[in-house]
Order: structure tokens, then sequence, then C-alpha cells
């Protein structure tokens, strides 16, 4: 297991039960009929020297976490503390250095930098915010952090439509490390690059934290660039953070079925790895209307069968797809209820098995398939959700220890009755 630089030591940051909502209004009166939760409880630890990725699919609000951390959005609820303090609480001094200290490289380097500014100025920037008044020594700065990131001190009276987006980016690395941080907080700095530039840009972000001693919050969404360059991770889905470990302990051995799929998503060389287990849905829920009990109830593939029912493995799988595909109204494309198909049709749609050995069971999915043949959604929801409820959908998980790390799935916690399977089954 990789070792956790800092470990036994105070975190650099700690974030704990963060929320970040955005209110939903309607009317001229403004008034509040919901909400967006695009962070919803988070709590990690950063240590320093440390590099945390914090991986998931757009929308799962990452980008909201970070621009949290940094105060460029404003937390609902919940602490963040940098290097003991409270964030939220440090004064208009404090809060300079607190900028100052931690450091953002943005995704897209070219919306990054004025482009009637020589990139000189622009790097320079932050020193001059930070009371440099020395003319001199900012340019003697900005040159020697420019050689540092692989570009040339000449660079600085160049304009930023001279660089490649590569080039572009490492001017951002430079200008996040003038100040000298103690964090930086990385929204995916390397997606918008071709795979050898992200390599580079990976390689050059690898001997930044080692020369300059910096702690990383590595925002991506690539499995594989997480796995290569990160000390830790924490995987989130809708707002929640719903695995973090080891690198290696959480992607060698993932105990969350989201991490599994994400895992599952990464392209292979290997033909013998293209029948691999799927999300149930591709459809990602809204963060203004989150699932019940567990957000990835409607998308998992180890979602947890009834109790009461006595059905295999393979046959709940394919009820549980049909349950959630409906619940999600994502139907496939020969399911028009406009033009509502045969029985015959929507249960060759779905694949649902030509017997299914539970009786009430089996009413209950006969029922639902009439229903969406007489274009009735709501009432084949209703049927399926009373047939084949689960826990998943009607308690939030705890979060638990599994393998030395906390998870949130009720497959992990002791306490709920639930039969492990194989992943592959």
């Amino acid at each position: 297991m990789t070792e956790r630089p800092g470990e036994g030591s105070d975190p650099l940051l700690s974030v704990s039960d963060l929320e970040t909502h955005y209110p939903i209004t309607e009317g001229w009166l403004r008034r509040e009929v919901g909400r967006v939760r695009a962070v919803d409880g988070v709590s990690f630890d950063i240590h320093a020297g440390e590099t945390l990725g914090l991986v998931g699919e757009s929308g799962s609000g990452k980008t909201t976490l970070a621009h949290s951390l940094l105060g460029l959005e404003e937390p609902t609820a919940g602490t963040v503390r940098f290097d003991g303090d409270r964030v939220g609480e440090l004064s208009w001094a404090d809060q300079r250095a607190f900028r100052r200290r931690v450091q953002l490289i943005v995704q897209d380097p070219n919306e990054a930098f004025n482009p009637r500014l020589q990139v000189g100025k622009a790097v320079a920037e932050p020193l001059a915010l930070n009371g440099m008044d020395d003319a001199d020594r900012r340019q003697a700065i900005v040159e020697d952090v420019l050689e540092r990131v692989g570009l040339a001190a000449e660079d600085t009276d160049r304009y930023p439509h001279e660089f490649s987006d590569g080039e572009k980016q490492r001017l951002a690395i430079a200008r996040a490390l003038v100040v000298d941080p103690d964090l930086l907080v990385a929204d995916e700095p390397t997606s918008a690059l071709d795979a050898r530039v992200q390599s580079d840009i990976l390689a050059l972000l690898d001997e930044v934290r080692r020369e300059f001693d910096v702690s990383i919050l590595f925002v991506s969404h690539d499995i594989d660039v997480v796995r290569r360059f990160c000390d830790r991770v924490a995987v989130m889905y809708l707002g929640e953070i719903v695995e973090r470990g080891a690198v290696d302990a959480v992607l060698d051995r993932p105990a969350h079925p989201y991490t599994r799929v994400l895992l599952d998503s990464v392209p292979s060389l290997d033909p013998s790895d293209r029948d691999l287990p799927a999300p149930l849905t591709d459809t990602i829920p809204d963060p203004a209307d989150p699932p019940s009990g567990c957000r990835f109830h409607t998308r998992c593939p180890s979602v947890i069968e009834p109790d009461d029912t006595d059905l295999s493995a393979e046959t709940w799988s394919r009820l549980a797809a049909f349950r959630f595909t409906v619940q999600v109204g994502e139907l496939p494309a020969r399911i028009d209820l406009d033009q509502p198909p045969s029985e015959a049709v929507v249960q060759e749609a779905f694949d649902l098995p030509d017997e299914i050995a539970d009786e009430q069971t089996a009413v209950g999915v006969d029922d639902a398939v009439t229903a969406l043949a007489d274009g009735d959604l709501d009432r084949a929801k209703e049927r399926l959700a009373a047939v084949l409820p689960s826990v998943c959908e009607q308690q939030v998980p705890a979060t638990v220890e599994t393998d030395g790390r906390p998870v949130q799935c009720h497959r992990s916690d002791p306490d709920v009755d639930a039969e492990p399977r194989p992943w592959t089954e």
C-alpha cells in the first residue's frame, strides 16, 4: 500500500461535512422551491506533501467542491480548516495569506490569460497582489519560475497566443507557483490536452510537488491519471464521497460499485475484457432531486434484492435493470409510450426472463409490462416498486470501514442483510 505523506501529523487541509447547495426559485418573489445539492456532506483531509485525487463523472460535484474550498463558491454548511484554522472565520489579512498559500490551476489554459497581456506580467500578477512592489524582484522570480516549469526566461515578453496549449498550461502552473503556495488545487489540469502533452504536464506536476514540497488536490475524471499521479483517492458521486483511501487499495480492490463502474469504463486493449458489467442506466440523476437511499441505486449493478423473494442472481439482475430503467424513464428506443408497444415487444426490449419462480414477483412484473403496453408509465413504476423493493432505495447507507478505508455502501455494512456476490456475477 502506498505510504501516505505526512501520516501521523495534523492535516494541512481538513474538510468536514461540507455542503454547497444552490436554491431553486420561482415567481417574482423568488420563492425557494428546492435546492441543487452540488456538494452534500463531504469530508476528507490532505496532509503536507500529499496528492489526493478527487475522481468522478462530470456532474458529480468535483469542481464545485474545489471552488468551495477556495472560497470561489460560498459553502452552505460544514467547515474547511487550513493549517488548523477555520477558513470561514479568518480575518481579512489572514484571508489574503490563505489565498496566497492555496492556488488554483484551471482546466482550460486558453481561458486563464488575458490575450492582451504579456505572460510575464500575467504570471507576476499574484506577486503584485500580495504586496511585492519591487518590479525587478518580481521579474527575477517570474523568470526563475518559468525556467522551472520548462519554459524560457525570455518568454516573459510573449503573448498567450504565441504558446501551444501545453505551454499555456505550464504558464498556468508557473502563475500558481510564483507565490510559493502550500496547496495546489488542480481542476482537470490535463483534460484539454492530447495524450503526449498530458504525460508531460503530469511529469511536471510530479516534479513540482517534490521540488516545491507542495500538496495537491487533483480533480479528474480519468482513473488512469489518478492512479499514476496520486497518493490517495476520493471517489465522488452526485455530491457525496462514496469511497476513499490509498490509490492502490481503492483502485485495485474497489469496494463501492460506483468505483468498479468507473474502473470498468476505462478502455482496455485486451479483447477478453469486453464482457464487463455496466451500470443499469446511463442517466445521471438530477442533483436537485437525488434518488432516495443510496444515490447510486438507480444505476447500480449490485443493488440488493428484496429479503422475501427467491430469485437467482441472474433473474434479479435483469428485473432490477427493468425496474430502475423504468423508474428513471430511460426507456429503450423501441418503447414509445405515445404509440404503446405490445407486451411481447416490452418483454423483448427489456430482456425479461420467460419465467420467474417467485409468484408474487411474477405477477407484479406482468402487471408492469401490461401497464407499459397501455402507455401508463406511472402504473408500471408503482407495480415494480411494490414487488421489487430494495434497501438501497429505502435507507441512506452508513459509512463503514472496509479493507481499512471508509466506504458508503449497504453491501459493505455488516448490519445490512445482503449476501456478498462476485462482481462479475
